[in-house]
């Protein structure tokens, strides 16, 4: 006599694709419940805390998050992946040079906001892991930058000796000057005047 064997829930058949789909959603949880945490309180906020906002067990965050730091720079590797993804977006909808300068107002909030995150991140993690999630985080956003600036410069809308880097140095600057993230964003418009052309040419 064969004994019976209970139905399989939908989608966990052969590739478990259930099982996958719930882990992933524990992690979109956690992440969303740790960025709002650490704006709330601070990036020292306890973990247990994260846990209970995601609605997951502690196992679970553990799991997927072995230690603050690794929770930490997922948390602010996914910001600056989503912030990279709008300047990509922005190639596509407006003119290269407002493009570029939205992506720029972007970039100066998201450092004067997110740059405690960041330095949380990596002072969790050793010496050649900092350098390493810095080069990364840093390519990536010179990337997207550069992308940015080469069609303004092809337009003749912003002067041709400048590059990615200069811009991120003089966006970071104006940052870390700033009294707050509109006061940045005050700046860059200041700073835009020395660097579209049609400016230096008045």
């Amino acid at each position: 006599m064969t004994q019976d064997v209970p139905p399989r829930a939908p989608g966990t058949r052969a590739t478990g694709r259930r099982r996958r789909s719930d882990a992933a959603r524990n992690i979109e949880l956690l992440l969303a419940a740790a960025r709002t945490l650490f704006d709330e309180r601070g990036a020292d906020v306890p973990l247990d805390e994260v846990a209970r906002r995601a609605g997951v067990g502690n196992a679970t965050l553990y799991r997927n998050f072995p230690s603050r730091g690794d929770l930490l720079v997922a948390v602010y590797s996914e910001e600056v992946d989503a912030l990279c993804e709008q300047g990509t977006a922005l190639l596509g909808t407006s003119p290269p040079e407002e493009a570029l300068f939205r992506w720029l107002d972007l970039f100066v909030v998201h450092v004067a906001t997110r740059r405690p995150l960041a330095l949380a991140a990596i002072s969790h993690e050793p010496d050649d892991r900092r350098g390493e999630l810095a080069d990364r985080w840093h390519t990536v956003m010179r990337s997207t930058t550069a992308a940015l600036l080469a069609p303004a410069q092809e337009n003749g809308a912003v002067r041709h000796d400048l590059s990615a880097a200069d811009l991120l140095a003089l966006t970071n600057a104006t940052a870390l000057a700033s009294a707050d993230p509109s006061d940045a964003v005050r700046l860059m418009h200041v700073l835009r005047g020395g660097v579209e052309t049609r400016s230096s040419a008045r």
